[in-house]
């Protein structure tokens, strides 16, 4: 049973940076997974923030948060982060993180992710 469990969100100013941190349990790193991060904001449809695969560092980001967002994991804490800097307005939103098991390090869909957290709201003001 994958289980997640987010944590920091809050509320930050313009240009400020937040941190986001996910703990997995459930399985193991050094299995097949891919790990995201989305958002879904007021009267918009969920979206794919940021994604990365457990065996490895490849990482993918929506063009909206390249450059300002880093997606990354701690393998001893089992915990996926992802740190937001140059925070804007339009990043206001309910966070979440997920989890599918992969057997190869791609992109999955937000529809074929299955395991996800509940959600922390982050405001940009």
């Amino acid at each position: 049973h994958v289980l997640l469990v987010e944590s920091g969100g809050g509320l930050v100013q313009t240009g400020g940076s937040q941190r986001l941190s996910c703990v997995v349990s459930g399985y193991a790193y050094s299995d097949g997974y891919c790990l995201g991060w989305f958002r879904q904001a007021p009267g918009k449809e969920r979206e794919g923030v940021a994604q990365m695969y457990s065996r490895e560092s490849s990482t993918y980001y929506a063009d909206s948060v390249k450059g300002r967002f880093t997606i990354t994991k701690d393998k001893a804490k089992n915990t996926l982060y992802l740190q937001m800097n140059s925070l804007k307005p339009g990043d206001t939103a309910m966070y979440y993180c997920a989890a599918e098991p992969s057997p190869v390090p791609q992109p999955l869909a937000l529809h074929e992710y299955r395991h996800w957290g509940r959600e922390t709201q982050v405001t940009v003001s």
